[in-house]
């Protein structure tokens, strides 16, 4: 799929509009237009040049999304929300103006509000000051009327062309109401100038616009909520990385990195991007891209992938992958593509907000038309049909759809949750089988201590000397201990010679004796475990994992750690349930 820029879109109209001009260019085979994101993904043979023609050619502008090389600059640039700021001060100047505009024309004439002396029984200074009021805020509001009524000159009226009609009907018609006003009072005929006064529509084509920018500005403050889940999955990118060049460790950007460079990660450093570990062992945090909360133990020949941290050992990986080639650069586009597409949903809307735009300005003429054959007065019969433009401007039908399609793939990416179509975010909903991994899903994804089992020593020691050693670990696993221990006020001792064995476990000195952690292999090779043998065979199949502890040769005890049920599991399972879904736990242990 091929991604544009599309400009001068502002409603489900202008976006059902670009994609039908796209769609009929000879080669393509699919075309999706996103409003929120202002962004076009095209499938098919055709050229760029021929759909950015077709784009131009129906109204709007087009431009080729420049594949980035570098993450981290796509964060910033293509979802920073500068619509927002810019809404935000256009509202507080309308807002401004608007004020004395609705004093004049609604606070003095229908509850007597004081004006200015040079206003008092002066009505066409009145008139005046509510004209030039309305010209500054249709000034500040110009973009409804450029893209109003270049749509209506392109045969593709959209939403701005509603407000632009409803706003610009009532300004001209103030506009004659006024000249008709002077020449009633050149005539000295008072009573006709009385009688104009109630029609002047220039607080209404102010306030159109005024309420209008309102829900602009809403709108693209929801859009700008909407990005941050993706922001946050660029963010995760590393900006340099150590490489190894002509035999000396020097850092580069990101960008520079090339596939076969040698790279190094220190301990508490990011992966810059995707490789294979020729040198060292270590234990690398995966959660970032794959929820799983235990580190997992890599060693030469291993595959690093980018994002992930390192959190022991110093390794060194030659680069398998580098810039948008990377699994995050992957996720990321996969969660940008999402928002491109259109649920059949959405697609409906689109195909109706399509025809919305011209129904509603021929219903206006027909009400028009209709009141005046009444018969009723021309003013009467022109603020209906204003009304009727006007209260149609929200472009609810062909705006909500896709902010509820890209507010789900924000969350979902926010939450651990990738759909790769917004087609498979539409599926989500008729789900009747759900399958939940165990760690970090039903569980907190944290594991703490659950059983201690000493051998020949009681229990506080057993912890005291795990304590000891298991602090100078940055292992999860010995975390657990490390927060038991710490909890039940347990000092450690001081342990010396202290060694970290990747994969296997830990041995450290007190005082003259040697103490050994680690698993069942490793601490077999230290001393005889078959005393507890049926103890760890019962922890594992209970889904622990059993830590044993030796001294010198001699076992003194297991203590086992597990990952703990999160409290609103039980909850959420029940509700699946209870909507009529069956839920599966399929976990790798």
């Amino acid at each position: 799929m091929t991604q544009y820029n599309v400009t001068g879109m502002s409603c489900a109209a202008c976006s059902a509009r670009v994609e039908k001009a796209v769609s009929s260019v000879d080669g393509v085979s699919s075309c999706s237009v996103n409003l929120l994101t202002n962004s076009m993904g095209v499938e098919g043979t055709a050229t760029s040049k021929e759909i950015i023609e077709a784009v131009e050619k129906a109204g709007y502008g087009a431009s080729l999304k420049t594949k980035n090389k570098k993450v981290k600059s796509n964060s910033d640039d293509e979802l920073k929300d500068t619509q927002t700021p810019k809404l935000v001060k256009r509202l507080v100047a309308s807002l401004l103006f608007l004020a004395p505009l609705m004093y004049i024309s609604m606070g003095h004439m229908m509850w007597g509000w004081k004006l200015p002396s040079f206003m008092e029984n002066n009505h066409i200074a009145m008139g005046l000051a509510q004209m030039l009021f309305a010209i500054i805020i249709m000034v500040i509001n110009q973009k409804f009327f450029i893209s109003g009524f270049k749509g209506l000159i392109h045969k593709s009226p959209n939403m701005d062309t509603l407000v632009a009609l409803g706003s610009g009907a009532s300004f001209v018609y103030s506009n004659y109401a006024l000249f008709a006003m002077t020449v009633a009072q050149t005539k000295g005929d008072m009573s006709a100038v009385m009688s104009y006064m109630d029609d002047f529509y220039f607080e209404s084509a102010a306030m159109i616009l005024a309420l209008i920018t309102v829900g602009k500005t809403l709108e693209a403050y929801s859009k700008g909520r909407t990005t941050d889940a993706l922001k946050g999955l660029m963010s995760l990118s590393p900006k340099t990385a150590n490489v190894i060049r002509d035999g000396k460790e020097i850092t580069v950007d990101i960008d520079d990195v090339a596939v076969g460079d040698v790279f190094v990660v220190r301990p508490g450093e990011s992966v810059p991007v995707d490789g294979i570990v020729i040198d060292g062992e270590s234990a690398i945090d995966e959660s970032v891209l794959t929820g799983e909360s235990l580190p997992v133990d890599k060693a030469i020949d291993d595959k690093v992938t980018s994002a992930t941290i390192n959190k022991s050992g110093f390794l060194k990986c030659k680069a398998t992958r580098v810039g948008e080639d990377t699994t995050l650069a992957q996720i990321i586009n996969l969660v940008s593509d999402a928002s491109a597409t259109k649920a059949p949903i959405a697609k409906l809307a689109d195909k109706v907000s399509g025809v919305f735009v011209p129904t509603v300005i021929a219903v206006a003429i027909i009400t028009f038309i209709v009141w005046l054959i009444v018969p009723k007065p021309f003013g009467y019969a022109l603020s209906r049909a204003i009304s009727v433009l006007v209260i149609s401007c929200p472009c609810a039908l062909g705006l909500a759809t896709p902010v509820a399609i890209m507010v789900g793939n924000g969350i979902g990416a926010k939450n651990g949750i990738l759909f790769k179509t917004a087609v498979s975010l539409e599926e989500a909903g008729k789900t009747q089988i759900v399958v939940l991994d165990k760690t970090g899903t039903i569980t907190e994804g944290k594991p703490k201590v659950t059983d201690v089992i000493p051998v020949g020593i009681s229990e506080n020691d057993l912890l005291q000397l795990a304590y000891s050693l298991e602090i100078k670990s940055e292992h999860p696993l010995a975390k657990a201990i490390v927060e038991k221990a710490e909890t039940a006020h347990i000092p450690p001792f001081d342990i010396t010679d202290f060694e970290s064995k990747t994969g296997n476990g830990l041995c450290g000195t007190l005082e003259n004796s040697k103490i050994y952690a680690g698993s069942s292999k490793y601490i077999s090779i230290v001393c005889d475990i078959s005393s507890v043998k049926s103890d760890i065979e019962r922890l594992s199949n209970e889904g622990k994992t059993p830590l044993l502890f030796a001294k010198d040769e001699k076992l003194i005890g297991v203590i086992a750690v597990a990952d703990t049920i999160k409290q609103d599991s039980p909850e959420a399972i029940k509700q699946l349930k209870n909507m009529g879904i069956k839920v599966v736990m399929l976990t790798g242990d």
